[in-house]
């Protein structure tokens, strides 16, 4: 058996003989806005990169796991508080991410059906909503290498939207067939057609569950819609298809 010291390294180990590097948490806080899809931005209130909009993140003290940095970071920049939702999705450690040094983050992802307050704090000089398609097309440029990571993290719901049932995380608790068919079409960047969306979901009991009730009535009149459930089935999975061979994805509106 090798010998250790009191610290538990081994006997002989000098740390010294391998490069130094920081880690840091980001978040990506992804949420449905007026129809179409955004992120949670703060406007950095330092250097490097101060007054430019980056995802919310920090620094990993000594004495917290990743998970409790990244839910710290999160509720310290912009009063949100997710923590039962953040997952990690990713690990960003190219040579000058960070002018400052060799800094290693790891990214985190959080779909929220409504943010709540938001308030920058800490070294955050502003904290807001952003469209998710003005950083996707560089119409909004990131500190770091964010731009990348926002990216990353809306790729990763694409996926999921087949995958698992992260669509009804973007909708209340009751929510209508046109709410949950406008979480489709702002991520995948499509147009589907109402009648056939509405087909796939009510194909097989336990997608959706009519509630009985009704939304309240539009501005411009008319019968309100009915208003649903998610049932159980979306523990297994999605009962839409992205339409590949059908539609040109044209980009996140």
């Amino acid at each position: 058996m090798t010998p250790t010291t009191d610290r538990g390294a081994p006997a002989g180990y000098n740390p010294s003989q391998f490069p130094a590097f920081a880690v840091t948490v980001d978040v990506v806080i992804l949420t449905m806005s007026g129809g179409s899809l955004h992120v949670l931005l703060v406007r950095r209130g330092e250097d490097p990169f101060e007054g430019m909009w980056a995802v919310p993140g920090g620094f990993k003290r000594p004495d917290e796991t990743l998970d409790e940095a990244a839910k710290r970071e999160l509720r310290e920049e912009t009063g949100v508080d997710a923590a039962s939702l953040v997952t990690q999705f990713g690990a960003y450690g190219d040579p000058g991410r960070d002018p400052r040094m060799n800094v290693v983050t790891v990214a985190y992802l959080a779909v929220l059906r409504d943010v709540g307050a938001i308030a920058a704090g800490t070294d955050a000089a502003d904290a807001a909503l952003t469209s998710v398609s003005d950083v996707l097309n560089g119409k909004l440029q990131l500190a770091f290498d964010h731009q990348r990571i926002v990216r990353d993290a809306v790729e990763r719901v694409r996926l999921e939207l087949e995958a698992s049932g992260v669509a009804t995380a973007f909708v209340g608790t009751t929510f209508t067939m046109a709410e949950l068919r406008a979480v489709y079409e702002a991520i995948w960047g499509v147009q589907l057609d109402a009648a056939n969306f509405r087909r796939s979901v009510v194909a097989d009991d336990g997608w959706v569950i009519p509630t009985g009730r009704r939304a309240r009535p539009g501005a411009a009149g008319g019968k309100p819609a009915e208003l649903y459930r998610a049932g159980q089935l979306w523990k297994q999975g999605g009962p839409i298809r992205y339409p590949h061979k059908a539609e040109k994805r044209k980009g996140t509106r």
